[in-house]
């Protein structure tokens, strides 16, 4: 059975894997305007706002393209007790989210990334944010609370935006409790500190995190990649490094091998966000069963499909299809 025919024998089973996404959440705030003239008061644009949008921003963007591609999503982390938070809750549950393991947290504010747009020109982002670690209070609650989230997940996805969450010891709590309960840890990393992700079965980061992570100047070729990739294998015992190239693909690595999978996008228009719609893809087809290999050769498909389109996007299973020659 061929890759579509396997995919579309799935669909017609109409399984729905359930995936359990622990994150860094956060509300992605547009507002745009026209400007034709200076500020009187400083050197800056005048911007005369015409319309403005909110949408999930950071780990909520992997839950959007999960949800897109079919999955039933749980979700756990620790906001703001604000209106950005409560907003964040409203639009993760008209998605058909489960939020009961997002914790608010009174002495943090929930990250809002405020962008600025003039035409297609972005001219500022205003960030509202607290990054601290998060108390052990509020790590022992959540702990607490996601033994039955994880249990009924058939995969734990690790959603790093470096806000805070995932501090050492928390990330080594989850990863271990995970573990012991069977389910793969599948992890899109941020930061130099890759240590604390030993024991998860993928870590996906992409060319450039890659290369400062295990300290290396550049990541040109295979050789390259490998010599990197060994540096994080002997940090974190993973399973699987799954490498994102931009425009060149992505390459999936173990100990002794390195396949690369060529990009399949016929146009690009906008990255932002891809890295998203690969790390639920893989997830999403890996609870459905499939190989590491094969998932990834649908991650493939599916960031293609993205980055056609401007900002954050999300693609389906039809489209995922038709992006691999079926109809």
């Amino acid at each position: 059975m061929n890759l579509i025919d396997k995919v579309r024998s799935i669909q017609l089973a109409q399984k729905q894997p359930s995936v359990l996404v622990i994150g860094d959440f956060m509300i992605d705030h547009y507002i745009w305007g026209s400007a034709t003239r200076l500020s009187a008061e400083a050197p800056v644009p005048i911007v005369n706002v015409k319309n403005e949008s909110t949408t999930l921003g950071g780990a909520g963007n992997v839950v959007q393209n999960l949800v897109a591609l079919g999955a039933k999503v749980t979700v756990a982390g620790v906001i703001g007790d604000d209106a950005a938070g409560n907003q964040l809750i409203e639009i993760l549950e008209s998605e058909g989210v489960k939020t009961d393991t997002i914790i608010k947290d009174n002495t943090r504010s929930t990250t809002v990334k405020t962008r600025i747009l003039v035409g297609s020109h972005q001219v500022v982002r205003v960030d509202r944010e607290v990054t601290d670690a998060v108390s052990q209070e509020f790590e022992d609650e959540l702990i607490e609370k996601l033994g039955a989230n994880i249990d009924s997940s058939d995969i734990v996805i690790l959603s790093d935006y470096n806000k805070g969450l995932f501090a050492p010891g928390l990330t080594q709590r989850l990863i271990k409790i995970a573990n012991e309960r069977g389910k793969k840890v599948v992890i899109d990393p941020k930061g130099l500190n890759y240590e604390k992700y030993r024991g998860a079965y993928i870590i996906k980061p992409n060319r450039k995190e890659l290369a400062e992570a295990a300290k290396t100047e550049k990541i040109s070729g295979i050789a390259d990649l490998q010599h990197a990739a060994k540096t994080i294998f002997q940090q974190t015992g993973a399973t699987y490094l799954i490498v994102t190239l931009s425009e060149e693909g992505m390459a999936i690595v173990t100990e002794q091998t390195s396949k690369l999978l060529p990009v399949k996008a016929t146009e690009v228009f906008d990255v932002t966000g891809a890295g998203d719609t690969v790390i639920a893809a893989i997830a999403y087809f890996i609870a459905l069963g499939l190989p590491v290999d094969e998932a990834c050769e649908l991650a493939n498909h599916a960031a293609a499909i993205v980055i056609r389109h401007i900002g954050s996007a999300t693609t389906t299973i039809d489209e995922i299809i038709k992006n691999m020659g079926g109809h």
